[in-house]
Order: structure tokens, then C-alpha cells, then sequence
């Protein structure tokens, strides 16, 4: 009996125990009328059919997304690899593992990422951008550094929003320096930092931590008219000029580029056509980051929905 085993790493015959996450659970009966439970288990490496007889508990729908412990046995179950539970509860306050090992977690070093980003806020020049961006992160800090980007389609990992948002700052930089005099470098790395924040108040979170569906003001407005409305607040508090104001708002209600991409507004600056480009590479290679993880060298992905079309690992070595 191992003490924990990835789903991943999991065999017909091996037998395991430890906490995985259950992400679906269904209490059935069986043709004599005795209860058994069909479940499905995730950790961060994927997922498996589970099964357990004469089942006695019972199971509610908040259940679903909560950590369980597990006792039982990989087999293989009409050609697929199911787990045949023997134990099962609920986890408690008193129990220990590793949340990093359950759900996906940004693969990067939060406290690290964070510093650089205050660092860049240090940086900006014009003093209201600065404080803007200051009170923004003071407002939205904790979550910042941990929710997921999005449900799905990218950075749909714990701490991922920062994530992107930290490439975006980085790429921002760069870009701000090398066409000089024709953009606001301020301007630019405020609305990088700003454009996403309201995610906070778009999505619904599970317990653990990830999106599990859209808050009713997320799909009413969404996190870029919550994101300009929260800068038009904090930009009046701060006595912000409302110039300065409206062009910040641009920024935020324009970075998905187009309408049918879900942007309000088209892009009208420099600057904002740029965070528009920013978001649109980063978000596509992370995308092409997670496909590649799965894909062998030398063949073809899956279609990849968000990207219209398949990709193809050639095999490319990273270097040193």
C-alpha cells in the first residue's frame, strides 16, 4: 500500500491511499438495492473513474470539489482504469497534505513574483498612475496572488492571474522602452497591472481555490466595466485627473481588441493596442505551454478550441 500515488502514475493492481479532490460523486443502487457510490477523483496530474459498494454515506451537492481520503485498488474496468475504493471520508482541519499536489498551482514563486510586480509600481513615473496602481493592489492583493486567470482556457490555475499578469508587466517593460517615444510607459504598465484585477469579483471560487462559475455581476457586466468602474472610483477618491481617469478606463475596457472578442471598445492608443497584443500572447502561449506537456515530440495535438486548429510538438529542447 503506498501512502500516495499520483493518477497519473497509476497501474492496474497498484494500491493506494491519500487525498485526491472529489471533483463529481453519485450514489446509485445496484440491482439487490444496496447503495454504491460512482465518483470521480482529480488531483493536479488528471483524473480517474472511482467506485465504491455498499457505500453507507451520503453525498450533497456542496460535497462536490471537497477533499476526500481514499483507501483502494487501480483496476481495469471495461478498458478503462478505475479505482476501487474501500475507504473513504471527508478530509478534516486536522489532516495534512499538499494542496500544490491536489489542484494545479501556477509553476512559479509567488512571493517572488509579487516583489517584481511592486518593484515596477515603484517605477512608474507619473504619481497618479503610481497611485493608483498602489491603492488597486492594496485593495486586491490577496486574491491577486491566487485565484486562477480564468475557468478554462488559460492560466485556470491557482495563483495564475498573477502569473499572467506578471508576464504581461515584464513583456510591458520591455515594449514600453523600445518604442519610447511613442508610448506612456505609465500609462502602459498601469493598465497591465489594472486590466485583469476584477476577475476577483467575475468568478465564483470553489473551496479549493479555482473557478467554478461566473458570479451573476460577471456575467451581467463583467471584469472589464467592473475594472473601469472601480478605477473611475479610485481615481476620484485619489483626485486623479479625469483625463488620466478616462484613459486608464480605455485601457481596461479595450484589451480584448475587438467586440467579438468581448472588448467594449476597440483600442484608440498606442497603448492600449499594445496591451491588447500583450494579453493576446501571453494568454497563447500558455496555451501552447499546456498542449505541449501532452502532446509527444513529433506529433499533433488535439484541436485546441481557443486556438481554432491543432498544434505540433517538433521536439524543440529548452536552452540553458
Amino acid at each position: 500500500m503506498r501512502p500516495y500515488l499520483a493518477i497519473t502514475d497509476m497501474r492496474s493492481g497498484d494500491e493506494t491511499e491519500g487525498f485526491y479532490v472529489l471533483s463529481r460523486a453519485e450514489v446509485k443502487k445496484t440491482a439487490a438495492g444496496k447503495n454504491y457510490l460512482t465518483a470521480r477523483l482529480t488531483d493536479c496530474t488528471g483524473g480517474i473513474a472511482a467506485v465504491m459498494w455498499d457505500f453507507l454515506g451520503t453525498i450533497r451537492e456542496e460535497d462536490v470539489g471537497q477533499i476526500v481520503k481514499v483507501r483502494g485498488a487501480a483496476n481495469v474496468y471495461n478498458g478503462a482504469l478505475q479505482l476501487t475504493v474501500s475507504a473513504f471520508r471527508f478530509a478534516t482541519a486536522q489532516d495534512h497534505y499538499e494542496l500544490s499536489r491536489l489542484v494545479p498551482t501556477a509553476p512559479i514563486d509567488v512571493e517572488e513574483r509579487m516583489e517584481e510586480i511592486y518593484e515596477l509600481v515603484r517605477s512608474i513615473t507619473d504619481a497618479d498612475y503610481r497611485a493608483i496602481c498602489e491603492e488597486m493592489l492594496r485593495r486586491h492583493d490577496e486574491s491577486f496572488s491566487q485565484i486562477p486567470a480564468a475557468k478554462s482556457v488559460h492560466h485556470a490555475f491557482l495563483s495564475g492571474l498573477l502569473m499572467h499578469s506578471s508576464n504581461m508587466l515584464r513583456t510591458a517593460d520591455f515594449l514600453a522602452g523600445l518604442y519610447a517615444g511613442v508610448v506612456d510607459r505609465s500609462l502602459l504598465l498601469a493598465g497591465t497591472l489594472l486590466h485583469d484585477m476584477n476577475k476577483e469579483r467575475e468568478f465564483a471560487f470553489s473551496a479549493l481555490g479555482l473557478v467554478r462559475e461566473y458570479t451573476v455581476k460577471g456575467d451581467l457586466l463583467g471584469h472589464l466595466v467592473m475594472g473601469a468602474q472601480e478605477i473611475a472610483c479610485v481615481a476620484q477618491e485619489l483626485g486623479v485627473p479625469e483625463e488620466k481617469s478616462v484613459l486608464l478606463q480605455h485601457m481596461l475596457l479595450s484589451h480584448h481588441g475587438q467586440p467579438e472578442l468581448g472588448a467594449a471598445v476597440v483600442p484608440h492608443c498606442a497603448e492600449s493596442e499594445l496591451l491588447s497584443l500583450i494579453d493576446l500572447m501571453d494568454s497563447h502561449m500558455e496555451i501552447y505551454r499546456e498542449a505541449l506537456e501532452t502532446t509527444p515530440a513529433g506529433e499533433f495535438s488535439e484541436r485546441i478550441y481557443a486556438l481554432d486548429k491543432r498544434i505540433f510538438n517538433h521536439g524543440r529542447q529548452a536552452e540553458k
